[in-house]
């Protein structure tokens, strides 16, 4: 054997062991804009959560929760939802965890701190609910409850009108594993699959392992949560939500379906819930679990797609912002014990009982 063989051989068994290189399949080939899109919408979500924690924990706000851990599920979301107002658009139900999804809508960080510290220029409640309760009619954006569930068959209701609407519309509902438990969920199933009569609804699950306290393993005889759609005949899968990029592929293929069949899906999403269930719990950070947003910073990052420096700028853009989020809040009024009686009633009517 030559030497230039030899030689030629040599590199080739290089070739085979060096790694193989990222390339656009590492992120189900998404263009590098939405990934980087993805990146920065999830940076802005974590920082404004954070920040909203440290406003409560400086006492000047009542109660947190939210979706620190839910952002690579909850910006796929809103950057799917066919954002608007009307029947032509998509509804949204959600819950509590719901930020990362508001963020994605176009939320700004402003309008979650005036809901944290009940300001009356809060746009959601007036300053009246908890953080995390949104409401945007402009984005179709119901109330957000704190009763657990009811949203499932409100949902239904939406998607019965965008159904009759015939625009192609869907209505999309999201919710925690622990309150699949409740008649609402079951009721959701039951009204979303009737046969000749499904409705348009993405009905999802975050599975985050948790119920306030009570571990998810010793309350569920089913083996996956999205199991017990297949008892409807509903269409359902389980996704992993700690990557928006399976995330995003996921629910696009999903809400492609519904606009194309008027039928419902189920989707539960496995996801980490970072800072406890609530400031009931202390809201202290859980670094035993996996945080998306690292991860997926890592990932961009390893790739080539972004570098250290530019993902730290973000961070500190997004850190800036929320501060002065938090300043100008504060500078803004409280609701007044008058104006308790608004928005009881379309047009206020007859909201004051004094009046009746």
């Amino acid at each position: 054997m030559s030497k230039k063989t030899t030689k030629a051989s040599a590199k080739s068994k290089a070739v085979k062991k060096a790694a193989p290189k990222k390339t656009k399949t590492d992120f189900g080939g998404l263009s590098d804009d939405l990934l980087l899109k993805f990146h920065n919408l999830m940076v802005k979500s974590r920082v404004l959560e954070e920040r909203l924690i440290k406003i409560y924990k400086a006492g000047e706000g009542y109660f947190w929760i939210g979706g620190p851990g839910e952002e690579a599920f909850g910006v796929p979301l809103g950057l799917l939802a066919k954002k608007g107002q009307g029947l032509e658009h998509d509804w949204l139900h959600l819950h509590y965890r719901c930020t990362p999804t508001m963020v994605a809508l176009g939320m700004p960080m402003l309008d979650a701190a005036r809901l944290m510290m009940n300001r009356s220029t809060d746009p959601s409640t007036g300053g009246r609910n908890f953080a995390g309760h949104y409401c945007f009619p402009k984005w179709n954006v119901a109330p957000v409850t704190s009763p657990i569930e009811v949203q499932y068959p409100l949902a239904c209701g939406t998607a019965h009108a965008q159904k009759r609407a015939g625009h192609k519309a869907i209505s999309i509902v999201t919710g925690g594993d622990a309150g699949t438990a409740e008649g609402d969920f079951a009721t959701c199933l039951v009204w979303a699959s009737r046969k000749g009569q499904e409705l348009p609804v993405l009905i999802t699950v975050q599975n985050n392992g948790f119920g306030i306290s009570t571990p998810y393993d010793g309350q569920h005889g089913e083996t996956q949560i999205a199991d017990r759609a297949k008892a409807f005949n509903i269409r359902s899968r389980v996704i992993n939500g700690n990557d928006p990029v399976e995330a995003y592929l996921s629910l696009k293929e999903e809400m492609d379906y519904i606009r194309k069949t008027g039928k419902p899906s189920f989707v539960e999403v496995k996801v980490s819930r970072l800072y406890g269930h609530s400031s009931a719990d202390g809201a202290n950070r859980k670094t035993e679990l996996v945080d998306p947003v690292h991860a997926f910073e890592k990932r961009l990052i390893d790739a080539g797609l972004l570098t250290k420096a530019e993902a730290l700028k973000i961070w500190e853009e997004y850190e800036e912002e929320g501060v002065l989020a938090q300043q100008q809040a504060r500078t803004e009024p409280a609701p007044t014990a008058e104006s308790v009686w608004e928005n009881v009633f379309v047009g206020s009517e007859n909201a004051d009982w004094r009046k009746f």
